[in-house]
């Protein structure tokens, strides 16, 4: 069942969040990850949401996901990440 990581992003630094925006791609691959979806928060229709962006990746698994969270080549990126952005990353396995 396909799994799916969510990302909720609010940017500090625009120049290391573009830095680790374009090293996260060649990261993905090797996992079967694919990015679906990035955008900005266009309205809050209920509840709170503190984050500005979101980013919403597929993986065939969450075994895949996990894989690719701990790889060397996306550990390596996590720093970067850091000085860039909060960002709350959280993975869901598909219900279908």
């Amino acid at each position: 069942m396909p799994a799916y990581l969510i990302g909720h992003v609010n940017v500090r630094d625009a120049q290391h969040w573009s830095e680790y925006r374009s090293r996260v791609p060649s990261t993905l691959a090797r996992w079967g990850g694919e990015l679906l979806f990035r955008g900005r928060l266009a309205e809050t229709l209920s509840g709170e949401q503190p984050y500005a962006e979101t980013v919403v990746l597929r993986f065939p698994d969450l075994a895949s996901i996990d894989g690719w969270h701990r790889s060397a080549e996306y550990q390596a990126l996590i720093p970067i990440r850091q000085a860039a952005a909060d960002v709350l990353l959280a993975s869901y396995a598909s219900d279908d």
